[in-house]
């Protein structure tokens, strides 16, 4: 899930929300204000707004120091982290290859239950010392606040934890089962499928609930698996699809038919000679001294119309040293991890220092398509 807003970066991973996180920061804020005016209708309207707009907005700080301590894990483990994002169901921290191994998978879905744990206690502590007790309602503004971030937080590990995968329990079973089988693919149909069985569970109970008279409640829940149900069988498809690329090298998808345009020209006469009428996505781009960078409909796109006749291809071009290259003798799987990682749709293939051809992702969808046909 790729943010649309950046807010920043934090020990150098990017962080970022999806348009989705205004729905629930949104119905958060204004459940608290419910819940806030039936605590104390004294306290008055600023006081419960802004009370419940702080803690609307701790709450999703809470759950990116969640997610950050999924990263510093990978991170320690030797795995890329590109960003964690924000949305409507939560966080989502963007860590861009598997792990290695049983261990790092366990204590990479652990971590945040934990750090939520943490915070929780942390949280109720500081309304304790407000003056808040257990079982009793808080008598300020404050104590209310860190009551409520306490409860949730403490929640959060409860529901993190249900085995179903991608949920961070469901992580945690994989990494158990991975453990005990030896077999990580093995684990993780496994995990997939418990995760569905979960999914279709929250469901249910959803619709039921809805059904009995928890009105927008029971819908939420049924939302909720809907989306697990759809992030297990992804999950799944994704495993699928690794152990049927595992044995295919970049050679065999090389696409070498390499079309090469002259940098001087304007993207005009690029859009209305090229690509218009090859249907190709990528090009070689040569000047004097030789093939020089890479251009697709991505940079043209980037560049207003209006400035296509008078702005020539060499100005957008990416340089050929600026770009991310694979080998001929690199696996399949790991060329599409760079081009998720990169965010672009091909790459060139190099051996010596010479440019043989592309791999693209939708030669790797072709091949996936035939075998697919084929029932292979």
């Amino acid at each position: 899930m790729k943010a649309q807003i950046r807010l920043g970066r934090i020990f150098g991973i990017e962080i970022g929300l999806h348009y989705s996180w205004f729905i629930i920061a949104l119905l958060i804020t204004l459940s608290l204000v419910s819940q806030f005016h039936t605590l104390n209708p004294y306290w008055g309207e600023l006081v419960i707004w802004t009370t419940a707009i702080v803690t609307s907005l701790l709450f999703f700080a809470a759950i990116i120091a969640h997610e950050l301590s999924h990263a510093a894990v990978a991170k320690a483990r030797g795995l890329p982290v590109r960003a964690i994002t924000l949305f409507a169901l939560g966080g989502v921290a963007q860590i861009e290859k598997e792990a290695n191994d049983p261990a790092t998978e366990f204590w990479m879905g652990i971590a945040g239950p934990i750090m939520s744990l943490l915070i929780g206690i942390g949280c109720l502590a500081i309304a304790w010392v407000l003056g808040w007790a257990p079982g009793t309602d808080p008598g300020s503004p404050a104590a209310a606040m860190f009551m409520w971030l306490g409860y949730i937080n403490v929640s959060l590990p409860i529901f993190n934890l249900i085995p179903g995968f991608p949920l961070d329990g469901g992580r945690v079973l994989r990494a158990i089962l991975w453990r005990f089988t030896g077999d990580n693919v093995r684990s993780t149909r496994l995990a997939a499928r418990v995760g569905q069985v979960v999914a279709f569970a929250f469901i249910v109970v959803g619709v039921l609930r809805f059904f009995a008279g928890a009105g927008i409640g029971g819908l939420w829940i049924a939302f909720i698996g809907w989306f697990l149900l759809e992030a297990a069988r992804a999950s799944h498809a994704q495993v699928e699809i690794n152990q049927r690329l595992r044995n295919v090298l970049v050679r065999d998808l090389l696409d070498n038919e390499c079309l090469v345009v002259n940098g001087h020209d304007d993207l005009q006469t690029f859009v209305n000679e090229y690509l218009l009428r090859t249907g190709k996505r990528c090009f070689l781009v040569r000047d004097g001294h030789g093939i020089e960078g890479l251009i697709t409909p991505h940079e043209v796109k980037e560049i207003d119309r209006s400035r296509w006749p008078y702005t020539k291809i060499e100005e957008v071009m990416r340089p050929l040293d600026r770009l991310r290259s694979v080998t001929p003798d690199t696996t399949v799987t790991e060329a599409m991890e760079i081009m998720s990682r990169e965010d672009v749709n091909q790459l060139p293939v190099v051996r010596d220092g010479q440019i043989e051809g592309f791999i693209s992702r939708a030669g790797v969808l072709r091949l996936l398509q035939t075998q697919a046909d084929l029932e292979m």
